[in-house]
């Protein structure tokens, strides 16, 4: 491996070190003015329920970002968890260019060759029964979407979701969603349930060997919320790892499981991808990755973050079956930035990418390299309570101590702030759903040696971080 950054938080200035651990940004970053950004910022914008990060961030290309004092960081978040392919693509940069220059936005009733090009791409990788799209903004409007034909197409209104989902802010979405931004703002929509949210490591419900006893926490959630329901369940809506929620994936089976109790229900099962899907997980669609789930296909799938490489693209594919049913019932969704043409070839591309550079198989693959470096990293500090996650995506839970499982919170940070010094930015969530779980996914165009330079960079800001309770 590469040698690290010395523990002191000044950056390195070594020119040759590819990894991009802590190494210095652009030299037009000497004439930004950090200070009076932050101080124009803290009178200009609007507060978003969290602190904004302290550092102004001037650059951002492949798998690191430069902040404006001359050190940069490997992203292993990509931004929002969305840029896939790492940030400056030239390929998409060239796409962004030309569009931007020839056909970036039209009429929301036209069409355009990207957006058709999008949709047949799309609809031909995905499996049989999600024939049909539609190209959006963000996730949540994807959601709001996915939610708003689920209720006319069934001529119901009851909408169930995970305790510790996140689906967006929209009206729809946010009443499906139980991690946070719930309270303060008067009533939801009527008509929205909660599932207890799968969680391995924290559910009480446990076979007589300890074992997670999913099956029983699911059919004892459906009885809870039968007795609720008013004969109205329309549908679920699940994300295949509970990324917000602290990076749970579904045990094996429970998509099946899930599928079952929508269909004794007449309920429509939509599965959210805004962060699993087009590789990050290891599978193109997460949905895909267990045997034990071999055969489901969601009524209707969402995808965002990942298929427009952080351009605001969403999507919904449907089946042949809803996409006519809701057509007929007068199924009406129009908004300004609909079926655009710029973020659509952008995603277009994406996809492109993808499938030809193999880089599917490439994330499950370092993925393996990844999850071997965390587990190694649990056998050596005592204060990391589980590790979980696929491919590229993975979550690491900081606890006071692997008996009691109380979240670390401010030991999370410490250790966040030592890596970030060190040259990796890794998310703690600090929510408490999250429960102090570092949100780990970098794009999946990351190099090997990055991985493995930035796994160093965690050792070390474990081993130099007091509280991280070593094994050795």
């Amino acid at each position: 491996m590469l040698p690290l950054c010395s523990s002191d938080m000044a950056p390195c200035t070594d020119p040759t070190n590819p990894t991009g651990l802590a190494t210095s940004a652009p030299a037009d970053s000497d004439k930004i003015d950090q200070a009076q950004l932050q101080a124009d910022a803290a009178t200009t914008l609007i507060g978003i329920g969290c602190a904004f990060h302290r550092d102004i961030i001037v650059r951002a290309e492949g798998t690191n970002i430069y902040t404006a004092a001359g050190h940069r960081m490997q992203d292993w978040t990509s931004g929002q968890m969305s840029c896939l392919l790492g940030h400056g693509n030239p390929e998409i940069v060239e796409v962004i260019a030309r569009h931007a220059a020839t056909l970036d936005h039209l009429f929301s009733g036209m069409l355009s060759p990207p957006v058709i090009n999008l949709a047949k791409r799309l609809t031909g990788l995905a499996p049989r029964g999600l024939d049909r799209a539609i190209f959006l903004s963000t996730g949540g409007e994807s959601n709001e979407f996915a939610i708003r034909m689920a209720k006319l197409c069934t001529g119901k209104f009851e909408v169930v979701g995970l305790s510790a989902s996140w689906h967006g802010v929209t009206a729809g979405a946010i009443a499906a969603q139980y991690h946070s931004g719930r309270a303060g703002y008067g009533p939801v929509i009527p008509g929205n349930f909660a599932l207890p949210a799968p969680n391995a490591y924290r559910s009480i419900f446990r076979h007589p060997d300890g074992s997670y006893d999913w099956r029983t926490e699911l059919s004892y959630g459906f009885s809870l919320i039968d007795r609720q329901s008013c004969g109205s369940l329309a549908a679920v809506i699940v994300e295949p790892i509970l990324s917000s929620g602290g990076m749970h994936p579904l045990p094996p089976g429970y998509l099946k499981a899930l599928k079952d109790h929508c269909t004794a229900r007449n309920m429509l099962l939509i599965i959210d991808e805004a962060q699993t899907a087009i590789g990050r997980a290891g599978d193109m669609f997460a949905f895909q990755h267990h045997a034990e789930d071999e055969g489901v296909v969601p009524d209707i799938l969402t995808l965002s973050k990942t298929l427009g490489n952080g351009i605001a693209l969403s999507a919904v594919l449907v089946s042949e079956h809803l996409a006519v049913t809701a057509e007929q019932r007068g199924f009406m969704y129009y908004t300004t930035h609909m079926n655009d043409p710029l973020p659509a070839a952008v995603g277009d591309k994406v996809l492109e990418i993808v499938v030809r550079d193999g880089l599917v198989d490439r994330a499950r693959e370092l993925g393996e390299v990844l999850h071997a470096g965390l587990q190694q990293l649990k056998e050596r500090y005592g204060c990391i309570g589980d590790i979980r996650g696929r491919g590229l995506m993975a979550g690491v839970e900081i606890v006071t101590d692997r008996e009691s499982k109380v979240p670390a919170i401010e030991l999370g940070n410490a250790i966040g702030e030592k890596l970030a010094a060190l040259g990796v930015w890794a998310q703690l969530s600090t929510h408490a759903s999250f429960a102090g779980v570092f949100r780990i996914a970098p794009p999946i165009t990351v190099a090997e040696e990055e991985l493995l330079a930035g796994l160093e960079a965690m050792e070390e800001a474990f081993r130099s971080t007091e509280g991280s309770l070593p094994l050795y």
